[in-house]
Parts: C-alpha cells; structure tokens; sequence
C-alpha cells in the first residue's frame, strides 16, 4: 500500500514500517485477543522520493515530532486493524502534505489606531479608579 501525499508525491510501501500490538480502546474482550493497534513509522532522511530541500523543509517543520529521524503515527480508535492502517495512513499523509505546504504570508505589523489607544487607557484609569475605591479610607 503506497502512501499518496499529494499527486505528485506518492511514498512507497518498502519505505513504510508497520507495527501492530494490542488495543485499549473499544472492542470489549475482542481486544484482549487481537492485535489491533497500529504503529506507522517513516523515516524522512532516508526517503528516496525526497529532495533535498523537502527533507529539509520536513526536519525542521516535524522535528519535535520525530524521535532518531522517524516519524511516527498510531491509530487504535476501531476494532478492526484494517481500518486503523487506513486511519494511520490518513494521519501519516496528513502530516506530511502540512510538513511540505509552502508558508503562508509574513504577517505585517500595524500600530494600534488612535481611538484603540484612547480606549485603552480609558478602561486602565477606569480599573484604577475601581481599586482605589476599595481602599480603606484615611483616618484623620
């Protein structure tokens, strides 16, 4: 089962790893007896499908996510472990397509308007007026 990214980026199976262990989630005692947890995991910096520059861009994008260059991905929200693959494809490819999107626009800084000024600091004196209200009085 080749991972399709994006049309013009599909990963081959042979550079996928799977790994399947038991569930905690639903399924009731179904999941004391079967292997239904799935572990997806690929490995960016040895892709061949990658060039340089998404590799790149893929380490410095995912690489909180990654442990020893490989990303991970787990899926046990069914009982069945077919469709957990399928689910943990989903996430793989998901993660991958955000990883490789180009960035957005810069933000450009702005100066707060007058008027957002003015309001400003009106609500500031009116919050310092409250509190020195709630001061004890003077005793002369």
């Amino acid at each position: 089962m080749d991972l399709e990214v994006t049309p013009q980026l599909t990963i081959p199976a042979s550079e996928l790893g799977w790994r399947f262990s038991r569930s905690s989630g639903p399924g009731g005692q179904h999941v004391n007896t079967s292997d239904s947890r799935v572990e997806l995991f690929w490995n960016p910096l040895g892709s061949g499908v990658l060039s340089d520059e998404q590799r790149i861009l893929l380490t410095e994008r995912l690489g909180r996510r990654m442990v020893a260059g490989v990303l991970t991905v787990v899926a046990s929200e069914q009982r069945s472990q077919l469709r957990n693959r399928e689910i943990a494809l989903a996430k793989m490819a998901e993660i991958i397509a955000t990883g490789l999107a180009p960035a957005g626009p810069a933000r450009r800084a702005t100066k707060p308007t007058r008027g957002s000024k003015r309001r400003h600091q009106a609500a500031k004196s009116q919050r310092s007026t409250t509190k020195s209200l709630r001061k004890r009085p003077f005793a002369d």
